[in-house]
């Protein structure tokens, strides 16, 4: 008897103890991924550097300049900046002198984001907190003279916002990622000195809710120590629990290896993925950081946006939407038109995106413009083209006597009919979609569908 309540007990403290995960893609692969995430589904992406000063081009404005030297780059700093500027000149410009973090996290709140992704330090390598390991070339030394990293996380979290923070692997013209790179990534000076040691500061720091890893398609992950750091994260990290990363980790990690998947930019699968993701978009379609000369036509609009919003969801994903503040971290007046109302949209259509799940059916059988998500027993049938004749035909829900549907926004539920061979017609509210609260996307709740 003794022996069995020894074995017992040796056995609960065996099953009570935390799972300890080793440096290699499968255990690491093997770690569920915490359930905030799946559930947030709408984020915001922050691209903002000493790119910003520019503004013009992209945010690789530096490597166009000197890595490609394409002539226009050459001619723009001719035209706009004293002969001989550099691009480290550049930083003191960068001086975020307009940046107000409590009104960007109220912003980025009221489109509805239920977490944030800032730019940590880009492929440039300047560093938007102090980083020991880029003296002189980070946003405490010179520039903004201030922790852009840490005072915008602490605007967020009292909003309960999620923190993710945007790290590049590699910087285009740091000395010793030059050299490992000529040494066939044999050596990896760059990695110990720069890479690994400002990941640790910044977990350690500032403890994010996501790590969202770029600039690794050059080496593979056995050169950037990439699963000795996600071990360490997952075990003993202080964010070990929760923390969520993508899966941009070495060469051919892209949508194999990670917590998610981004797979690539704008990264849109066609069908149901079998492994979490998020798809990263830009309200500037040309670029990921703030141009000064940007057209109206290049952006986004609302009715684009909220589309790819469904779409996503519809097949799972999250949505991460980038904008690029100015580099006196001014966020643009026509971005915030488009995240309010992205949050508008949410604020009536959010039960049917927050928390879902994808229905057996991602987009309706003889219709484009209708998208499914679903919560449990209820199933949500999000339409982007209201029918001339306010009949919306459904083909995939299987009604049944006890079938109910409303419009999410209206109080008065719909009449509905059943089709002949499947599916049902509803009846849709007896008014233009110009009177309605929103101008496109509408969300249907079907309760008692199959």
């Amino acid at each position: 008897m003794e022996a069995c309540v020894m074995l017992l007990l040796v056995f609960s403290v065996a099953a009570a103890s935390p799972q300890r995960y080793t440096p290699d893609w499968e255990s690491l692969d093997s770690r569920p991924l915490p359930g905030w995430f799946d559930a947030a589904k709408v984020g915001v992406f922050v691209h903002w550097g000493v790119f910003s000063v520019p503004a013009w081009g992209s945010e690789w404005f530096w490597w166009h300049w000197r890595g490609e030297q394409q002539p226009e780059y050459e001619r723009f700093m001719q035209a706009r900046f004293p002969p001989g500027t550099t691009y480290a000149d550049l930083a003191p410009r960068f001086t975020a002198r307009d940046f107000q973090p409590e009104a960007w996290a109220q912003l980025f709140q009221e489109a509805g984001a239920r977490y944030v992704v800032l730019t940590t330090k880009h492929h440039e390598g300047f560093t938007n907190w102090g980083s020991p390991m880029s003296w002189n070339w980070n946003s405490v030394d010179t520039g903004p003279h201030r922790d852009l990293v840490g005072e915008l996380g602490d605007a967020l979290r009292k909003r309960n916002i999620h923190y993710g923070l945007y790290h590049s692997l590699y910087e285009w013209f740091h000395p010793l990622y030059l050299l490992d790179k000529n040494n066939g990534f044999k050596s990896q000076f760059f990695v110990s000195e720069k890479t690994m040691p400002e990941l640790f500061d910044l977990v350690l720091r500032y403890k994010p809710d996501l790590i969202w890893s770029d600039g690794e398609w050059e080496a593979p992950d056995t050169y950037w120590n990439s699963t000795n750091f996600l071990a360490w994260l997952y075990n003993d990290s202080p964010v070990k629990d929760t923390v969520v990363v993508n899966d941009r980790w070495g060469i051919n990690c892209s949508c194999h290896h990670g917590g998610y998947y981004n797979c690539q930019d704008k990264y849109k699968p066609g069908t149901l993925p079998s492994h979490k993701w998020e798809m990263c978009s830009s309200i500037d379609r040309r670029s990921w950081g703030y141009r000064s000369d940007m057209q109206i036509s290049e952006l986004m609009d609302e009715t684009s946006i909220i589309t790819e919003l469904v779409q996503t969801v519809s097949y799972g994903g999250n949505y991460l939407l980038n904008i690029g503040p100015t580099k006196e971290g001014v966020i643009a007046p026509v971005f915030q038109e488009r995240l309010l109302a992205l949050g508008k949209w949410l604020s009536i259509n959010g039960e049917a995106i927050y928390e879902s799940k994808p229905w057996r059916v991602q987009k309706d059988n003889d219709s484009d413009s209708t998208w499914y998500t679903s919560k449990e027993a209820v199933v949500y049938a999000i339409f982007l083209t209201w029918p001339e004749n306010n009949m919306l035909t459904l083909s995939s829900p299987v009604p049944s006597a006890s079938t109910q549907v409303t419009m999410l926004g209206l109080s008065d539920p719909l009449k509905w009919q059943a089709l002949p061979d499947k599916g049902l017609e509803v009846a849709l509210p007896l008014t233009i979609p110009s009177l309605l609260p929103l101008q496109c996307g509408w969300s249907l709740k079907l309760v008692g569908v199959s």
